[in-house]
């Protein structure tokens, strides 16, 4: 009788957990088709919160999730021609050799620099965002030197997240507006292209390694599928200059989640140290 009483409250909890997580990927693909980013700021700490999932296997059911949101996202800034094909193609290899220097450099670097790097360069996005106003209309003409630019800035996306962690749209679409000089909605459409190989392949790896929750990184897509084309369409409304003051608050959010990390790990840190310490019987 008391698993039979039992059964209708655990089928209850598992269809609230179901909505909790695909009320994750709504979020996250209406900040990614917005912000032209991936949406693992809101998936992550979610699972971890909704499902108990580590913060390693969050992460990579998140990447998983990412590959559809890129995917509709990119889609929907293209049906309006805000996308370059030949950009994306340049940041990709930055991306790829830029990704590989940020390992090399993890591994000499210490520990408690490296939260700080981000937030230097979060700092830096943030100011010149507010000296300069993309230009919706701005295109994108490729010669020399723009070439080795958009090469450049993928490389400062890669070091970034072989760094840290953070990578993707919160480096690709300030560079591509700042540097480059191209209109806030191509960024964010080229911005989304370029995740789409960089998440497939790194899913690709962690299915290898079985640690991807296919189940939660599908229910999270799904949600951020039917959201990501709103938020292009919201993008696409207000003007760029709402669409930077509200990238910035962004970027404030994604420095606010990695000081409390931060944080969490010098506790951490902290205590393990005073068990170490603690005389034993």
């Amino acid at each position: 009788m008391s698993e039979a009483a039992a059964s209708p409250s655990s089928r209850g909890g598992a269809v609230r957990r179901t909505g909790l997580v695909l009320a994750t990927g709504v979020c996250a693909g209406f900040l990614s088709g917005l912000f032209g980013v991936g949406g693992g700021l809101v998936i992550v700490p979610a699972l971890m919160s909704v499902l108990g999932m580590s913060q390693r296997r969050a992460a990579a059911t998140s990447l998983a999730a990412i590959v559809l949101t890129a995917v509709t996202g990119s889609a929907s800034y293209g049906i309006r021609g805000e996308v370059s094909l030949p950009a994306a193609g340049l940041l990709v290899v930055g991306a790829l050799v830029g990704a590989q220097g940020g390992v090399l450099a993890l591994r000499r670097l210490p520990e408690r620099v490296l939260p700080w790097i981000f937030i230097g360069f979060a700092g830096l996005v943030a100011v010149s965002m507010r000296l300069r106003v993309p230009v919706r209309e701005a295109a994108l003409t490729l010669d020399g030197p723009r070439a080795i630019a958009l090469i450049a800035v993928g490389a400062v996306a890669g070091i970034l997240s072989g760094l840290v962690g953070v990578g993707g749209g919160s480096v690709i679409v300030p560079g591509l507006e700042l540097v480059i000089g191209v209109g806030d909605l191509l960024a964010r459409g080229t911005s989304l292209l370029v995740m789409i190989p960089t998440a497939v392949t790194g899913t690709w790896t962690n299915l290898k390694h079985g640690i991807v929750d296919l189940t939660s990184g599908l229910l999270v897509g799904i949600g951020a599928v039917i959201a990501a084309p709103v938020g292009v369409a919201v993008a696409a409304r207000i003007s760029p200059a709402t669409g930077s003051v509200l990238f910035d608050l962004f970027l404030v959010s994604v420095v606010i989640n990695m000081l409390r990390k931060e944080r969490a790990r010098q506790r951490a840190r902290a205590a393990a140290v005073s068990t170490s310490l603690r005389p034993h019987d």
